[in-house]
């Protein structure tokens, strides 16, 4: 029988505290979750290989503008989630959390910056996530603000009390698409202006590998998710309908791998390690479970799906600049 791992409490503020710029810029850092960031970086990388690689265009300063935008953007949705999940009460409440992976950065609720502050950063963030836009769009045209401003929109409305896509089962569906299929066929569009059907597909399995991760994050919170009214998927659907979504939509993302070799966009060697995704997809779904005894199962299957997701998206790249 596994054990049952202790419930961490994050970061204090005897570790992150101290006067000056320097502490107070790691506090700042610290507090977008950089842990994650995996997931607004790969897929930039994902959509810019397969741009190079197909239509034989490559923008250095266009590629670095769009990842330091995509990064702020998603730093900026990670520290107003912190604020608006403290404000409905879910972080305060949560003690099924499982830390680093979900209830939030825990800043708020262990001192380290109060809710106010928390907000400011954000706000900070999102400015310069925008006016990295405005340089891009200078550069791109009038095309890049529209994108950029979808993706952060999608990233704050998924918090934001009043529409709070996250709790209305749609924010799953909100982070598909502005941590998937957008950054993926905008970064395509942005180096060659065009963004071509296998495009979308491979933002289609980049959407759904970043979904899943959302999916299960979301099952150790959401016993305090529903008690503060927060009705996520994984509320929604409970232990045994999230474990079907999860596989259903693994079969979703094998399929566009298979589809993409099928046509002849991806290399045949593709076809292994997508299987090899897909089958590990389907044993981290076997770990979904709310069972005390099952919570290092439940750990393992969290990182499992991260694995999934940096591993797909690298295959994605290879796949793509050796086409």
């Amino acid at each position: 029988m596994d054990s049952v791992p202790r419930v961490s409490d994050g970061p204090t503020p005897a570790e992150l505290g101290g006067p000056g710029f320097p502490a107070a810029l790691r506090r700042a850092f610290l507090a977008s979750r950089p842990k994650f960031f995996t997931a607004s970086v790969l897929p930039v990388l994902v959509g810019t290989a397969w741009a190079g690689a197909a239509d034989h265009a490559f923008n250095g300063l266009t590629f670095a503008l769009a990842l330091l935008a995509t990064v702020l953007a998603h730093a900026a949705t990670n520290v107003y989630n912190d604020v608006g999940d403290d404000l409905n009460g879910t972080d305060p409440a949560n003690v099924g959390r499982i830390y680093p992976y979900t209830g939030g950065s825990r800043f708020i609720q262990n001192g380290i910056l109060d809710r106010a502050q928390m907000f400011r950063l954000a706000v900070v963030l999102a400015a310069l996530a925008l006016a990295v836009g405005g340089w891009l769009t200078f550069l791109r045209g009038g095309g890049v603000l529209l994108l950029g401003l979808t993706g952060l929109a999608l990233g704050l409305f998924y918090s934001q009390p009043g529409v709070q896509l996250s709790g209305r089962g749609s924010g799953e569906l909100a982070c598909a698409v502005g941590l998937g299929a957008l950054p993926v066929a905008g970064a395509a569009w942005l180096q060659a202006g065009v963004v071509d059907p296998a495009a979308w597909l491979l933002g289609a399995m980049v959407a759904v590998w970043v979904c899943l991760i959302l999916l299960i994050n979301e099952v150790p919170d959401s016993v305090a998710d529903a008690a503060a009214g927060k009705r996520t998927l994984a509320v929604r659907l409970g232990e045994g309908g999230t474990r079907v979504l999860y596989r259903l939509l693994t079969l979703v993302a094998l399929a566009a791998g298979l589809a993409l070799v099928a046509r002849g966009e991806l290399p045949q060697w593709t076809a292994l390690p997508v299987l090899l995704l897909a089958v590990g997809g389907f044993k981290a779904a076997g770990g979904i479970s709310l069972e005390p005894a099952r919570r290092a199962v439940l750990t393992r299957s969290i990182e499992m799906t991260l694995g999934i997701h940096a591993a797909g998206s690298i295959v994605l790249v290879a796949a793509s600049l050796l086409r």
